[in-house]
């Protein structure tokens, strides 16, 4: 890790759950962290949590990253102020229960989902991308996938609606992504991390679930893993999944 000291990382997704242990994971492994979520006193919250000595390393900043202005704007900032970004963890998704696809009342959360989950992951990684090439960084992009991205169990938990088709949609942009990178001329790395059953806020009362589960911060130490590795290593896809976990 000693390549990212003081380096720029960006955590989508940061207020609560996978993504504020990633945040807080790449502070205490040396980087300076820029955490966006839509819940700015979540974000400080986290901070504050934080060694006061580290605490300046950590930079919450308020973004939705289903808006596009706001994504360009926060990239922007990111680069004039920090000079960049050399990592980008697009971790922000959403699921929504209950609602199924072949309902008849389930387009606003449809929408929510493919907004949130797929176009999302389009602005931010084309932003932090761009960013990386006019800075001629050779940085790492890393998107958080899941096992439903590459095949639809059935669910434990209900109906996942669009969930499923919002990352295959990741699985096949990855792929893309890894391609255009190369292509490009870049030494930009892209990776897919698919977790399994983690317990988070992204379901209601995960804590009661009889499966065995992950914690988020088995997922960072996944991110923590792929970016330790050397510049010409590229992990394209890591699957992640509790030992006793059947789904």
């Amino acid at each position: 890790m000693e390549r990212w000291q003081n380096k720029v990382a960006v955590v989508t997704g940061a207020s609560v759950g996978i993504g504020a242990a990633i945040a807080v994971d790449l502070v205490k492994n040396g980087f300076i962290v820029i955490a966006l979520a839509r819940r700015k006193e979540r974000l400080k919250e986290n901070q504050k949590a934080l060694p006061e000595s580290l605490q300046s390393r950590y930079h919450p900043k308020q973004c939705d990253v289903t808006s596009e202005d706001q994504v360009k704007d926060t990239f922007a900032w990111i680069e004039t102020t920090f000079g960049g970004t050399n990592v980008l963890v697009n971790n922000a998704g959403v699921l929504s229960l209950g609602a199924e696809l072949s309902g008849t009342d389930n387009t606003r959360a449809i929408r929510n989902t493919v907004e949130t989950n797929i176009m999302g992951a389009v602005y931010c990684v084309r932003e932090a991308f761009n960013s990386m090439r006019k800075c001629n960084i050779d940085g790492h992009v890393i998107i958080m996938n899941s096992i439903v991205g590459h095949g639809v169990p059935i669910s434990p938990v209900g109906a996942l609606n669009i969930y499923p088709a919002s990352k295959f949609a990741v699985t096949a942009m990855v792929e893309t992504y890894r391609q255009e990178f190369a292509n490009a001329g870049t030494k930009v790395k892209v990776t897919s991390i698919s977790p399994g059953l983690v317990l988070t806020e992204i379901m209601p009362n995960m804590e009661n679930f009889e499966e065995p589960l992950l914690n988020p911060e088995d997922v960072s130490n996944a991110v923590l893993y792929v970016l330790s590795t050397p510049p010409h290593v590229q992990v394209h896809e890591l699957t992640i999944k509790h030992i006793e976990e059947k789904v």
